[in-house]
């Protein structure tokens, strides 16, 4: 089966490396977000490629065009697998990131967020938004037209995602808790069977995995109930 399984690294350098070094490259690959970039800087992405993982970049840029545009650029120059900015951005913004993987032999995955998987239809309000689904897919649109290979979603939105946009059109799904596990800070949750069911590309699964006494081991029963 391919690759689909995304583990985020959500923990300080030492307890980061110390779970990379017990995964298995073959099955999973690893994302780097902003407390591990920011405790360590760019050097966690050589190490973790050095022991053969393929690494997610999730920085979430949203800033003016010409910033997100040397940002993405620059994480192009480290051979990151995939790197996502806010869709919210605006197409200008999408567009000038889309210019930032332009000429590389092997170019990473660009990546729209939608709606954070944390946000819920009773908090969208707050940010001026009504509906999360009317939200995803106005988003998808700005996404799709500026180029981009796909989006960060809910699982529960991949299906419309799918639909509207086509089957290559990536889904990366954040939210992911086996039965039985607390879903945390998640407000959207599936589970990583009813995710690849609704067509996701590309689960992201943290805490189920890296919180585990033995995350290898946790990491091959989610592998293998999706296989």
């Amino acid at each position: 089966m391919e690759n689909k399984i995304i583990i985020p690294l959500d923990l300080e350098y030492s307890e980061a490396i110390n779970i990379a070094r017990v995964l298995d490259p073959k099955i999973c690959r690893l994302k780097v977000g902003s407390q591990l970039f920011t405790s360590i800087g760019p050097k966690i992405i050589q190490e973790l490629e050095n022991l053969n993982f393929e690494v997610f970049l999730d920085l979430k840029f949203h800033d003016i065009p010409n910033t997100v545009y040397k940002a993405i650029k620059s994480a192009a120059d480290l051979g990151v697998w995939m790197v996502n900015v806010h869709a919210s951005g605006g197409t200008k913004m999408l567009e000038a990131a889309k210019r930032g993987i332009e000429g590389y032999d092997k170019p990473p995955l660009l990546i729209g967020v939608t709606v954070l998987t944390s946000l819920s239809n009773e908090s969208l309000p707050e940010i001026g938004l009504e509906n999360i689904s009317d939200q995803v897919s106005r988003l998808g649109v700005l996404v799709k037209d500026s180029g981009l290979d796909g989006v960060v979603c809910a699982a529960s939105d991949t299906a419309s995602i799918k639909q509207q946009f086509g089957r290559e059109f990536l889904t990366v799904t954040p939210g992911i808790r086996p039965i039985n596990t607390n879903v945390g800070d998640q407000s959207r949750v599936s589970t990583p069977y009813d995710a690849i069911k609704n067509g996701s590309d590309y689960l992201v699964i943290g805490r189920p995995i890296t919180g585990s006494d033995n995350p290898r081991n946790a990491l091959e029963k989610i592998y293998e109930e999706i296989s």
